[in-house]
């Protein structure tokens, strides 16, 4: 039986502006919807959903509700390199990685060697490396399928986890509302409902042969839904092709020394995640890039990297000095380590570490 782990961002672009600008945090907020005439709301934060504000609601109806609602206008780039770093730490679990959206994910990690396979620890220690990495929050569902894990990671948000193991399976799904089902719409619950049918159990005790003839191909698909049945695996991405660390400052650093006295415990977690990609896979890790990442005051990022085929922890000194020289008197925010793979299939031999 697959262990499906699902992993949901909590509000994740109102959590960003809120981590990256703190007096955000105990306001209402809302992403998009500048145009108080004809915007729509993106998203909005926990304190905006009290007053039912909620996505794809119109602004000017949001505004009606909760007057002091604060608009954010969104920064798509700034999500999509949040979500990167994400993925990133959801690759240290398991290959077997379907991504939703930049903020949800499945996770398959059935075959997974880490904390003695058990899915609820892998799902507990994502969640706790997405906090202390990237002060964000995120939910999780563990099932035995895609479907209920789905269902269970909106069971105990924000910032829980939701278990529901082979044998509470049945006992789960049996009282789960219909609406609750993905692929179950207003216009198909309007529908399910003028049937009659409110819950799962509600369809199981329906006759399957009409069930097809009202909902056509999907009364299939709701009907094995109702018995806990989904046997969907997981559309995959590709072969990890780097790992990575980084750390966002709390405030600027200015001098290339300050710059310097991160690699040691960026060194130690760049350490970890190999040693974690190595338990998950199987064999060694190839190198075949070293870099270094900084990020200035302004928000620009700057990358260095150079071939190299064996790992060495003095290099990222030469390259943070490279990297650092393009600061030209800006601020640093973030400062990051990251490592280029070698094609496992690749039989070609690497080149000689870079030299000056």
């Amino acid at each position: 039986m697959r262990k499906i782990i699902h992993i949901d961002m909590d509000c994740f672009y109102a959590a960003v502006e809120m981590r990256d600008n703190p007096s955000l945090k105990s306001v209402p907020i809302a992403i998009g919807g500048s145009s108080a005439q004809r915007g729509v709301i993106s998203t909005c934060n926990y304190p905006a959903r009290k007053y039912g504000i909620r996505s794809a609601m119109a602004t000017a109806y949001a505004m009606r509700l909760c007057p002091d609602l604060v608009l954010v206008k969104g920064r798509m780039d700034v999500y999509a390199r949040e979500s990167q770093k994400i993925r990133a730490i959801f690759a240290d679990y398991t290959d077997l990685i379907e991504p939703l959206s930049l903020d949800e994910a499945y996770l398959d990690v059935t075959n997974t060697r880490l904390f003695g396979g058990s899915a609820t620890l892998i799902a507990e220690d994502i969640r706790r490396r997405i906090s202390e990495e990237l002060d964000l929050t995120a939910s999780a569902g563990v099932a035995p399928c895609k479907f209920v894990a789905k269902v269970a990671s909106d069971e105990n948000k924000p910032d829980g986890i939701c278990v529901v193991t082979p044998d509470k399976l049945d006992r789960f799904v049996r009282t789960l509302p219909l609406e609750k089902i993905p692929g179950v719409g207003k216009v198909t619950l309007q529908k399910l409902h003028r049937m009659g049918l409110k819950t799962c159990s509600d369809v199981r005790q329906y006759p399957f042969e009409r069930l097809q003839r009202e909902l056509g191909k999907f009364g299939s698909v709701l009907w094995n839904r109702a018995h806990g049945i989904d046997d969907r695996a997981l559309t995959v991405s590709r072969e990890r092709k780097s790992i990575g660390v980084e750390r966002t400052l709390n405030e600027d650093i200015h001098t290339l020394e300050e710059c310097l006295a991160f690699l040691p415990t960026l060194w130690e977690k760049l350490q970890e995640r190999i040693e974690n990609h190595r338990k998950r896979t199987g064999r060694e890790v190839r190198i075949r890039t070293q870099g270094v990442k900084l990020k200035f005051s302004d928000f620009q990022l700057t990358t260095v990297e150079h071939r190299q085929g064996e790992l060495n922890q003095d290099y990222f000194h030469t390259l943070m000095q490279e990297a650092y020289a393009r600061a030209t008197g800006r601020g640093i925010r973030l400062v990051g380590l990251h490592l280029g793979l070698a094609d496992p299939m690749d039989i070609q031999q690497l080149p000689l570490p870079f030299e000056e």
